[in-house]
């Protein structure tokens, strides 16, 4: 698929692992990583983040093949919910971003021109997340309301 505003076709750089068992060198037990997972998600990563984390340090190739469930499910299971999906609130935080360069750079055309286009990334995503009923019938992107659900 093509990237959006540029007309390029990316590829990304990672490969999943081809198998879906779960490898005999992992040495954490499905409990042992669930309680890693929520211990992440608590410190405050992303569900990503936290995949990224168990991958790199902890050995785990795929959290839903050692632990029979997706990090999401997990998260939901144990009561831990983000005001926001992940990919909303990285365009929102990259927006914020962006107003915060234009207070000081009123005439830098160009990112004023990024900036539209995040934003309209953002209110494509956020018609998505209201026809999935993700986000609430009535939710509205305010940039100065949104910056305390997306405050890091």
């Amino acid at each position: 698929m093509a990237r959006m505003h540029s007309r390029k076709k990316g590829k990304s750089s990672s490969t999943r692992p081809a198998r879906l068992e779960k490898p005999v060198w992992v040495e954490l037990s499905p409990g042992e990583v669930e309680n890693e997972v929520v211990k992440l998600a608590r410190r405050g990563h992303s569900k990503s983040m936290i995949g990224t984390i168990m991958r790199d340090s902890r050995g785990v190739p795929l959290v839903k093949i050692v632990a029979g469930r997706k990090v999401s499910q997990i998260l939901e299971s144990n009561d831990i919910k983000e005001p926001l999906p992940e990919d909303l609130s990285n365009l929102v935080r990259k927006a914020l971003n962006i107003r915060k360069h234009l207070e000081n750079n009123h005439k830098d055309l160009e990112t004023k021109k990024g900036l539209n286009r995040t934003e309209s990334k953002i209110y494509r995503l956020i018609k998505y997340y209201k026809k999935k009923k993700v986000l609430a019938a009535d939710f509205k992107y305010d940039p100065e309301k949104i910056r305390t659900l997306v405050a890091r």
